[in-house]
């Protein structure tokens, strides 16, 4: 087992979708250490904790932003994954991360590639998904240029959270937006693309986000924070003009 990486799942409530996440991390051709924050303990994350062995945290929570926050104190290695309880992860994910990461020193975080979960089944190839890929290796043309970076992520937000991993050796300073309710990924990529370092890029489907009416990021776009809060990081990028067309 590998003492140089560490998956958090943030466990909310009641989810149907925890245990298979739990699954698919344990089965990564590489071990790590697997561990589980809540901030809403109950008898559902209890007994998935003690079904796998896993330890379990709690803190208080508030915000999304927040409870990143408190999951990420508890991660005493150099690497961290943070995993959403809905997600999936393929079992080369951590392989390659940790690849990626040992084959420069300085890198910053390493995400995957991703598709998405939905009701209908596995969706990889949408529009969506194509622009993303697309933004995201222009970007890798220059993965230590701060500027370029930036350049890159003022025309959105190409990289999926839960695909994400951190150097925190590198990022031991780095906490989440705990203001932000949906855009906070994105300004995380944006305050660290301003940080000297490299970001890199695994082109392969190596994790699944799952799309579905329950989950926080649905909510939030039905009450237009999704939209404020896209606006306020265009304006991070662009002239306030330029960011509101």
């Amino acid at each position: 087992m590998t003492n140089e990486h560490t998956f958090v799942i943030c466990a909310y409530k009641e989810s149907p979708y925890l245990e298979k996440c739990v699954q698919s991390l344990l089965k990564q051709t590489v071990a790590s250490k697997i561990i589980i924050y809540t901030s809403t303990p109950n008898q559902s994350i209890k007994s998935i904790a003690d079904k796998y062995s896993l330890e379990l945290f709690t803190k208080n929570g508030g915000s999304i932003g927040k409870d990143w926050n408190n999951a990420m104190s508890f991660v005493k290695t150099k690497y961290m994954t943070i995993a959403h309880q809905d997600d999936l992860y393929e079992p080369e994910y951590l392989e390659n991360i940790i690849t990626s990461f040992e084959s420069r020193k300085d890198t910053l975080i390493v995400f995957s590639d991703y598709g998405e979960l939905t009701e209908q089944g596995y969706r990889l190839n949408s529009t969506n998904l194509k622009i993303k890929r697309l933004m995201l290796n222009v970007m890798m043309l220059s993965p230590r240029a701060r500027n370029w970076r930036r350049f890159i992520l003022g025309f959105g937000n190409p990289i999926c959270c839960p695909a994400v991993s951190y150097n925190l050796d590198l990022l031991n300073d780095f906490q989440f937006n705990e203001q932000m309710k949906v855009s906070l990924d994105w300004y995380a990529w944006y305050e660290i693309s301003s940080r000297k370092g490299r970001f890199q890029f695994v082109d392969e489907i190596l994790m699944y986000h799952r799309i579905h009416e329950e989950s926080e990021t649905t909510n939030m776009i039905e009450d237009q924070t999704r939209t404020r809060e896209d606006l306020e990081m265009y304006e991070l990028f662009w002239p306030k003009p330029i960011a509101k067309l």
